[in-house]
Protein backbone atom coordinates (compact mmCIF):
# COMPACT_ATOMS: atom_id res chain seq x y z
CA UNK A 1 0.00 0.00 0.00
CA UNK A 2 2.86 2.50 0.48
CA UNK A 3 4.89 1.18 -2.21
CA UNK A 4 2.02 2.34 -4.09
CA UNK A 5 1.70 5.26 -2.66
CA UNK A 6 5.23 6.48 -3.04
CA UNK A 7 4.90 5.54 -6.47
CA UNK A 8 2.28 7.49 -7.46
CA UNK A 9 3.79 10.17 -5.69
CA UNK A 10 6.55 9.75 -7.32
CA UNK A 11 4.71 10.06 -10.59
CA UNK A 12 2.97 13.03 -9.81
CA UNK A 13 6.35 14.82 -8.98
CA UNK A 14 7.71 13.86 -12.59
CA UNK A 15 4.22 15.02 -13.84
CA UNK A 16 4.92 18.04 -11.54
CA UNK A 17 8.08 18.93 -12.66
CA UNK A 18 6.97 18.27 -16.26
CA UNK A 19 4.89 20.81 -16.25
CA UNK A 20 7.33 23.15 -14.87
CA UNK A 21 9.42 22.84 -17.26
CA UNK A 22 6.32 23.26 -19.60
CA UNK A 23 5.56 26.30 -17.69
CA UNK A 24 9.36 27.55 -17.76
CA UNK A 25 9.08 27.25 -21.41
CA UNK A 26 6.06 28.60 -22.15
CA UNK A 27 6.73 31.99 -20.08
CA UNK A 28 10.17 31.77 -21.91
CA UNK A 29 8.03 31.62 -24.97
CA UNK A 30 5.76 34.58 -23.75
CA UNK A 31 8.80 36.42 -22.64
CA UNK A 32 10.09 35.80 -26.26
CA UNK A 33 6.83 36.93 -27.89
CA UNK A 34 7.19 39.87 -25.71
CA UNK A 35 10.42 41.17 -27.31
CA UNK A 36 9.16 40.25 -31.07
CA UNK A 37 5.97 42.21 -29.98
CA UNK A 38 8.53 44.88 -28.99
CA UNK A 39 10.78 45.22 -31.50
CA UNK A 40 7.29 45.06 -34.19
CA UNK A 41 6.19 47.88 -32.29
CA UNK A 42 9.23 49.96 -32.46
CA UNK A 43 9.85 48.67 -35.95
CA UNK A 44 6.05 49.67 -36.85
CA UNK A 45 6.56 53.22 -35.19
CA UNK A 46 10.04 53.56 -37.54
CA UNK A 47 7.86 52.44 -40.63
CA UNK A 48 4.78 55.51 -39.47
CA UNK A 49 7.87 57.64 -39.38
CA UNK A 50 9.67 56.91 -41.71
CA UNK A 51 5.77 57.11 -43.88
CA UNK A 52 5.32 60.43 -42.29
CA UNK A 53 8.86 61.72 -44.00
CA UNK A 54 7.87 60.14 -47.19
CA UNK A 55 4.60 62.19 -46.55
CA UNK A 56 6.01 65.17 -46.13
CA UNK A 57 8.79 64.78 -49.37
CA UNK A 58 5.53 63.93 -51.47
CA UNK A 59 4.22 67.01 -50.70
CA UNK A 60 7.48 69.16 -51.02
CA UNK A 61 7.72 66.98 -54.57
CA UNK A 62 4.27 68.13 -55.23
CA UNK A 63 4.91 71.66 -54.47
CA UNK A 64 7.92 71.35 -56.61
CA UNK A 65 5.84 69.86 -59.70
CA UNK A 66 3.29 72.66 -59.02
CA UNK A 67 6.41 75.31 -58.81
CA UNK A 68 7.63 73.82 -62.19
CA UNK A 69 4.58 73.61 -63.77
CA UNK A 70 3.77 77.10 -63.42
CA UNK A 71 7.56 78.11 -64.24
CA UNK A 72 7.02 75.93 -67.58
CA UNK A 73 4.24 77.77 -68.31
CA UNK A 74 5.62 81.30 -67.57
CA UNK A 75 8.30 79.95 -70.45
CA UNK A 76 5.82 78.84 -72.80
CA UNK A 77 4.52 82.49 -72.27
CA UNK A 78 7.40 84.16 -72.43
CA UNK A 79 8.56 81.76 -75.65
CA UNK A 80 5.49 82.83 -77.37
CA UNK A 81 6.04 86.31 -76.79
CA UNK A 82 9.47 85.84 -78.08
CA UNK A 83 8.31 84.05 -81.20
CA UNK A 84 6.09 87.22 -81.90
CA UNK A 85 8.51 89.28 -81.33
CA UNK A 86 10.67 87.77 -83.64
CA UNK A 87 8.54 87.92 -86.38
CA UNK A 88 7.85 91.39 -86.05
CA UNK A 89 11.86 92.58 -85.94
CA UNK A 90 12.25 90.31 -89.26
CA UNK A 91 9.10 92.42 -90.65
CA UNK A 92 10.83 95.45 -89.53
CA UNK A 93 14.10 94.01 -91.10
CA UNK A 94 12.57 93.26 -94.60
CA UNK A 95 10.79 96.85 -94.32
CA UNK A 96 14.26 98.40 -93.97
CA UNK A 97 15.50 95.97 -96.02
CA UNK A 98 12.80 97.62 -98.76
CA UNK A 99 13.61 101.03 -97.77
CA UNK A 100 17.78 101.16 -98.06
CA UNK A 101 17.35 99.24 -101.54
CA UNK A 102 15.41 102.57 -102.08
CA UNK A 103 18.38 104.38 -100.55
CA UNK A 104 20.59 102.91 -102.61
CA UNK A 105 18.62 103.48 -105.88
CA UNK A 106 18.23 106.95 -104.64
CA UNK A 107 21.68 107.43 -103.27
CA UNK A 108 22.76 106.17 -107.06
CA UNK A 109 20.79 108.66 -108.56
CA UNK A 110 22.12 111.82 -106.89
CA UNK A 111 25.53 110.57 -107.47
CA UNK A 112 24.46 110.37 -111.42
CA UNK A 113 23.01 114.03 -110.98
CA UNK A 114 26.09 114.83 -109.15
CA UNK A 115 28.30 113.35 -111.88
CA UNK A 116 26.38 115.47 -114.68
CA UNK A 117 26.69 118.31 -112.59
CA UNK A 118 30.31 118.19 -111.95
CA UNK A 119 30.71 117.68 -115.85
CA UNK A 120 28.74 120.59 -116.62
CA UNK A 121 30.56 122.47 -113.96
CA UNK A 122 33.44 121.51 -116.04
CA UNK A 123 32.44 122.79 -119.15
CA UNK A 124 31.80 125.98 -117.15
CA UNK A 125 35.02 126.46 -115.76
CA UNK A 126 36.35 125.81 -119.39
CA UNK A 127 34.36 128.29 -120.64
CA UNK A 128 35.53 130.64 -118.22
CA UNK A 129 39.11 129.89 -118.80
CA UNK A 130 38.42 130.72 -122.59
CA UNK A 131 36.77 133.96 -121.46
CA UNK A 132 39.29 135.39 -119.21
CA UNK A 133 41.86 134.18 -121.57
CA UNK A 134 40.68 136.40 -124.16
CA UNK A 135 42.13 139.07 -122.34
CA UNK A 136 45.24 138.11 -120.10
CA UNK A 137 45.44 141.61 -118.22
CA UNK A 138 42.33 140.98 -117.06
CA UNK A 139 41.40 139.68 -113.11
CA UNK A 140 40.56 135.74 -112.61
CA UNK A 141 37.50 135.09 -110.55
CA UNK A 142 36.29 131.73 -110.08
CA UNK A 143 35.41 129.22 -107.14
CA UNK A 144 33.87 125.90 -106.06
CA UNK A 145 33.54 124.61 -102.74
CA UNK A 146 31.71 121.68 -100.59
CA UNK A 147 29.86 122.07 -97.63
CA UNK A 148 31.30 119.40 -94.71
CA UNK A 149 32.21 116.22 -94.30
CA UNK A 150 30.64 116.36 -91.33
CA UNK A 151 26.80 114.66 -92.36
CA UNK A 152 23.61 116.86 -91.50
CA UNK A 153 23.66 120.67 -91.51
CA UNK A 154 20.84 122.44 -89.41
CA UNK A 155 18.29 122.54 -88.67
CA UNK A 156 18.66 126.10 -86.72
CA UNK A 157 16.19 127.78 -85.10
CA UNK A 158 16.94 130.77 -86.95
CA UNK A 159 18.06 131.51 -90.30
CA UNK A 160 21.66 131.19 -90.97
CA UNK A 161 24.57 131.63 -93.37
CA UNK A 162 25.64 128.54 -94.75
CA UNK A 163 29.67 128.24 -94.13
CA UNK A 164 31.19 125.93 -97.29
CA UNK A 165 34.04 125.09 -95.77
CA UNK A 166 35.80 122.36 -98.28
CA UNK A 167 37.80 124.64 -101.00
CA UNK A 168 37.96 122.92 -104.34
CA UNK A 169 38.82 126.27 -106.47
CA UNK A 170 39.16 129.48 -105.53
CA UNK A 171 41.02 131.48 -108.48
CA UNK A 172 41.10 134.79 -107.45
CA UNK A 173 40.78 134.40 -103.63
CA UNK A 174 37.20 135.98 -103.47
CA UNK A 175 35.69 133.64 -102.14
CA UNK A 176 36.07 133.29 -97.88
CA UNK A 177 35.42 129.65 -97.10
CA UNK A 178 35.64 130.53 -93.46
CA UNK A 179 32.87 133.28 -93.45
CA UNK A 180 31.33 131.39 -96.51
CA UNK A 181 31.10 134.69 -98.55
CA UNK A 182 32.04 135.11 -101.66
CA UNK A 183 33.39 139.21 -102.22
CA UNK A 184 33.25 141.02 -105.89
CA UNK A 185 36.79 141.99 -106.66
CA UNK A 186 35.95 144.31 -109.10
CA UNK A 187 32.89 145.85 -110.94
CA UNK A 188 31.06 142.78 -113.42
CA UNK A 189 28.82 140.06 -114.69
CA UNK A 190 29.38 136.91 -111.99
CA UNK A 191 27.42 133.74 -112.85
CA UNK A 192 26.53 131.70 -109.08
CA UNK A 193 24.92 127.92 -108.86
CA UNK A 194 24.67 125.62 -106.03
CA UNK A 195 23.29 122.16 -105.34
CA UNK A 196 21.97 121.54 -101.97
CA UNK A 197 21.01 117.41 -100.98
CA UNK A 198 19.25 115.93 -97.67
CA UNK A 199 17.64 112.51 -97.08
CA UNK A 200 15.06 113.43 -94.74
CA UNK A 201 11.85 113.30 -96.09
CA UNK A 202 10.32 116.90 -95.84
CA UNK A 203 10.88 120.76 -97.73
CA UNK A 204 14.23 121.65 -98.06
CA UNK A 205 15.68 124.95 -99.35
CA UNK A 206 18.05 127.85 -99.20
CA UNK A 207 17.99 131.63 -99.94
CA UNK A 208 20.53 133.31 -102.43
CA UNK A 209 21.80 136.56 -101.13
CA UNK A 210 23.50 139.57 -102.65
CA UNK A 211 24.72 141.59 -99.53
CA UNK A 212 21.36 141.74 -97.58
CA UNK A 213 19.17 141.34 -100.43
CA UNK A 214 17.73 137.98 -101.25
CA UNK A 215 17.62 137.01 -105.02
CA UNK A 216 16.47 133.39 -105.06
CA UNK A 217 15.16 131.14 -102.89
CA UNK A 218 15.04 127.53 -103.65
CA UNK A 219 12.53 125.17 -102.41
CA UNK A 220 12.02 121.60 -103.41
CA UNK A 221 10.26 118.73 -101.10
CA UNK A 222 11.81 115.33 -100.12
CA UNK A 223 8.71 113.21 -100.46
CA UNK A 224 9.87 109.70 -100.99
CA UNK A 225 12.53 110.05 -97.79
CA UNK A 226 15.59 109.20 -100.08
CA UNK A 227 18.94 111.11 -100.93
CA UNK A 228 16.99 114.44 -102.76
CA UNK A 229 18.73 117.44 -104.47
CA UNK A 230 17.54 120.93 -105.36
CA UNK A 231 20.37 123.06 -108.08
CA UNK A 232 20.18 126.40 -109.39
CA UNK A 233 21.59 129.13 -110.89
CA UNK A 234 21.81 133.00 -111.30
CA UNK A 235 23.85 135.76 -113.15
CA UNK A 236 24.24 138.37 -111.23
CA UNK A 237 25.66 142.10 -111.68
CA UNK A 238 27.96 143.05 -108.73
CA UNK A 239 30.02 146.38 -107.91
CA UNK A 240 33.14 146.15 -106.15
CA UNK A 241 33.13 144.50 -102.59
CA UNK A 242 29.52 143.47 -102.83
CA UNK A 243 28.95 139.91 -100.86
CA UNK A 244 27.16 136.93 -102.43
CA UNK A 245 26.42 134.25 -99.91
CA UNK A 246 23.69 131.28 -98.86
CA UNK A 247 21.45 130.99 -96.33
CA UNK A 248 19.28 128.09 -94.49
CA UNK A 249 16.21 129.22 -93.22
CA UNK A 250 15.04 128.37 -89.93
CA UNK A 251 14.09 124.56 -89.38
CA UNK A 252 15.47 123.42 -92.52
CA UNK A 253 18.85 121.16 -92.72
CA UNK A 254 21.06 120.14 -95.40
CA UNK A 255 23.79 116.80 -96.18
CA UNK A 256 27.14 116.57 -97.09
CA UNK A 257 29.74 113.88 -96.85
CA UNK A 258 33.15 114.01 -98.79
CA UNK A 259 31.17 112.86 -101.87
CA UNK A 260 30.02 116.50 -102.11
CA UNK A 261 26.35 116.66 -102.72
CA UNK A 262 25.93 120.05 -101.50
CA UNK A 263 28.16 122.45 -103.55
CA UNK A 264 28.43 126.16 -104.07
CA UNK A 265 30.21 127.70 -106.84
CA UNK A 266 30.73 130.82 -108.70
CA UNK A 267 32.82 133.30 -111.63
CA UNK A 268 33.54 135.93 -113.08
CA UNK A 269 31.90 136.45 -116.80
CA UNK A 270 33.63 139.78 -117.94
CA UNK A 271 34.21 143.05 -115.88
CA UNK A 272 32.09 145.53 -116.24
Amino acid sequence: MFSAAVAELTSVSVRLTAAERETEEIFSRLETADSLNTALQLRLNELKRHDEVQADEVSSLSAAVMSNKNQTDGFQLRLRSSDRLMQELQNQSSDLIIRLNSSQNQLQQIITQHTVLSFRLMETEDRLQKLTNTNSDELKVAFSAGLTDSGSVGPFDDETTLIFSKTITNIGRAYNQTAGVFTAPLRGLYFFSFTAADYLKGYMGLYLYRNNQPILFNLDLNDHGGYASTSNGVALQLEEGDAVRLSLPASYRLYDDSRNFSVFSGFLLFPL
